[in-house]
């Protein structure tokens, strides 16, 4: 008789002691399987999440990850803020003297071309505004081009679309500078719709309402990235906020801008009066990254940060290590399962050993014997790293569009992470390991004494 086909009626004879056995071993393949797709999930998410046009976040001097999380992802609290003078360094003379124009300053700004505006030709910037939350969610005072000009998706190629109403405006007759648009998840949780009022708070989700609202004229369609849990305010209407406009020095140079017919009643903050929490670059020609990263970097007034190789590092630094801890301990809890494969199999030696002896009896070898229980070992690992395997992978997919709203990462039951092809094989040796002892057991088992027992 097939001596693999005699340890599995072994295995189904003792169906309560090896389900549980098996049991044991699942559970522990699943949690190993689990931790490395979700470390897996997480670093696609950081990485794909940290691409979405632009190359490099600019922002005050200080942590350049705090930096990149407060700025990519909505996440930590502005380091401080930038005088609006440094934002305009990236525009040419002419644009530079349309701003002062516009909003009023010193005349003298537009009288040349901004320090790093060479740069950035053929490429674009787009200011960023923090510090107002609704509810738990950020608000980000921004431009018109935050939605133009930016992309998503895993080739950074899609454009933001709305699945209600559109993006706001520079300035609208009817709502003049107070137009916001909510991401997908905020306007899930907060239940609001296109053409109800927005009414942030000032510092922290609990903070002081600043009694000016914003008009939602738009709800994006969801796109798996942080802008999804954002609510996008006109960067003027923000500007207009109660505390929000910085005080001005006493030796501010403050030219009143040109009179404007279209413009509102309102009056917009002076160049003076601006800041901006941090600024989105896209360099026209890549290759200029670098020299004007360093020329920020050395100029001792901000920072510049890239945001994917910050996000490496993150994974490097931190998350990866405590990943490889968690992945430790779920490795130690299929060692304790397979002792206890080891434990089932050698306690039930007792009452083997009669079978053992009739078949040593009817010319079985001891080669013969040991390798059924080497065997019924190995069969508990299959069968235990398979359902494992399976389980795991049933509960990523069963959380899949969770997952995906929330990291933007599709997964389904066949997405698997880089090693996990590994750990069949490791459970399986680990399992003929555990076998040893019991095999062994079973090789010394004497024949006499048991056969007259």
């Amino acid at each position: 008789m097939n001596l693999l086909f005699i340890a599995w009626r072994n295995f189904r004879y003792r169906a309560l002691s090896s389900f549980l056995t098996t049991l044991s071993l699942t559970l522990g393949v699943a949690l190993v399987v689990m931790v490395m797709a979700i470390y897996g999930i997480i670093s696609e998410a950081f990485v794909r999440n940290a691409s979405v046009g632009y190359n490099l976040v600019v922002g005050p001097r200080g942590s350049a990850l705090q930096l990149t999380l407060n700025s990519v992802y909505y996440l930590s609290q502005p380091i401080e803020n930038l005088a609006f003078t440094e934002y305009m360094e990236f525009f040419p003379a002419d644009e530079r003297a349309a701003m002062v124009r516009k909003y009023g300053g010193d005349p003298a700004l537009g009288e040349r071309d901004g320090e790093y505006a060479g740069y950035v030709a053929g490429g674009y910037v787009i200011p960023l505004a923090l510090g107002d939350y609704f509810g738990e969610f950020r608000v980000v005072g921004t431009t018109p081009d935050f939605f133009t000009k930016l992309k998503h998706g895993p080739d950074v190629d899609q454009p933001f679309t709305f699945r209600e109403g559109k993006a706001f405006q520079d300035f609208s007759t009817e709502n003049s500078y107070f137009e916001a648009v909510l991401g997908s998840r905020v306007a899930a949780q907060m239940g609001l719709k296109v053409g109800e009022m927005m009414n942030p708070t000032h510092g922290d989700p609990e903070g002081k309402g600043h009694g000016q609202g914003f008009r939602v004229v738009g709800i994006m369609a969801p796109t798996g990235t942080p802008n999804d849990r954002a609510v996008f305010v006109n960067l003027e209407g923000f500007y207009l906020l109660e505390g929000h406009a910085k005080p001005l020095d006493e030796d501010a140079v403050v030219v009143p801008p040109e009179p404007n017919d279209d413009l509102p009643e309102e009056k917009l903050l002076t160049i003076p009066e601006r800041e901006v929490t941090s600024i989105l670059v896209r360099n026209g020609n890549l290759m200029f990254a670098p020299g004007m990263q360093n020329r920020i970097n050395e100029g001792g007034r901000a920072q510049a940060a890239a945001p994917i190789g910050e996000i490496n590092k993150l994974m490097t630094l931190i998350v990866g290590p405590l990943m490889k801890a968690l992945l430790a301990i779920t490795l130690i809890t299929c060692i304790v399962a397979a002792v206890g494969v080891l434990v089932a199999i050698y306690n039930s030696m007792n009452d083997r050993k009669r079978d053992i002896a009739v078949m040593r009896a009817l010319g079985a070898r001891r080669g013969s014997v040991t390798m059924v229980i080497l065997f019924e070992s190995f069969i508990i690992a299959v069968v235990g790293g398979i359902a494992g395997w399976i389980l795991a992978h049933a509960a990523i997919l069963a959380a899949g569009t969770f997952i995906e709203q929330q990291t933007g990462v599709q997964v389904g039951l066949f997405s698997v992470s880089q090693f996990e092809w590994l750990l069949l094989p490791f459970v399986a040796l680990l399992s003929l390991i555990a076998g040893i002892v019991p095999a062994w057991a079973a090789y010394r088992t004497d024949v006499g004494s048991n056969l007259s027992a």
